[in-house]
């Protein structure tokens, strides 16, 4: 019985493409013996798939148009016309600009979320009679927006927390423990490169403190700019102090942005994904409180 194996092998080792490139690389097709089939082809998509979260299901009908997936790359290569493939290995060639000719006329960065997906992939169909299998192998690779020259500017952010600048009524905040903690956000407008940067202070504190936990959220926005349907889901949690912590001591805050989880932020009119940041002080008696920020993420140099 013939073996064959199918295996795409991209000229970019890292696998990362910029807009306006060129998507080379070659389909090796190695064979036992000499192999009959019906065409090669090769298929290159790009595709933003939009999900609406369980509590919108109920107006999935209305909101179709708004919610259907988004094609931003969409074309096909025939590799090699139907025939026969000698034993052996045999190797063909293909290339692709990466160019969105149609709305929205740009690649997005690839980006990997709850209820937006951002994917690029290569598909290979060695095609055969309906006698043998046909084989498909498939090869994802990512679209990075080109850095810009100028770095990312945002004004830093000082903040203080106490039991007056929380959301709560008077009477609740006599229930309160006292406590007062302070700090400085280095930038809120951040190179997605670049790790976030900061600094904690307690300055006081009544009850004994069990952790301080810096939290980074993505807001996904389904449907259009102003959006039916709006989740806000952990991408990943860092605890930045154990235990209680001494007074006036600077706390450094040092978070890197992961790859895939994370991207520039960016609005369109059918979605829209930001991202913030939570600073969570859990106290001894397990009272939490929560202080949020809203960054903006950008590729630059």
């Amino acid at each position: 019985m013939t073996s064959i194996s199918l295996d795409i092998k991209l000229k970019k080792a890292n696998k990362i493409y910029h807009e306006g490139e060129k998507l080379t690389g070659s389909v090796n097709v190695c064979c036992s013996s000499e192999t009959k089939h019906e065409g090669i082809v090769m298929t290159l998509e790009g595709i933003v798939n939009l999900q609406l979260s369980n509590k919108n299901v109920g107006i999935f009908e209305a909101f179709y148009n708004s919610v259907k997936p988004i094609q931003l790359l969409n074309s096909t290569l025939e590799l090699c016309p139907a025939g026969k493939l000698p034993s052996g290995c045999s190797e063909f060639a293909f290339e692709f600009p990466l160019q969105c000719l149609k709305e929205p006329k740009i690649l997005y960065e690839t980006y990997h979320g709850v209820f937006v997906n951002i994917n690029y992939n290569l598909k290979c169909d060695l095609k055969r009679n309906f006698l043998n299998k046909s084989l498909q192998k498939s090869q994802q690779f990512c679209i990075q927006y080109k850095p810009a020259a100028e770095s990312a500017t945002g004004s830093e952010v000082n903040f203080s927390i106490s039991p007056e600048t929380l959301q709560k009524t008077a009477k609740e905040r006599i229930s309160i423990p006292r406590f007062l903690i302070t700090g400085k956000l280095d930038q809120t407008e951040c190179c997605i490169t670049k790790p976030f940067t900061g600094h904690v202070i307690v300055q006081h504190t009544e009850v004994a403190i069990k952790s301080i936990e810096l939290q980074l959220v993505r807001v996904e926005t389904c449907g259009c700019a102003e959006g039916y349907s709006r989740d806000a889901t952990e991408i990943q949690n860092i605890q930045i102090a154990d235990g209680n912590v001494c007074p006036k001591l600077q706390i450094p805050i040092w978070m890197i942005f992961p790859r895939l989880f994370t991207c520039p932020t960016l609005i369109t009119k059918n979605f829209k994904v930001e991202f913030e940041i939570n600073l969570v002080i859990v106290f001894k008696d397990d009272y939490l409180v929560t202080e949020n920020f809203q960054i903006v993420l950008k590729r630059c140099n």
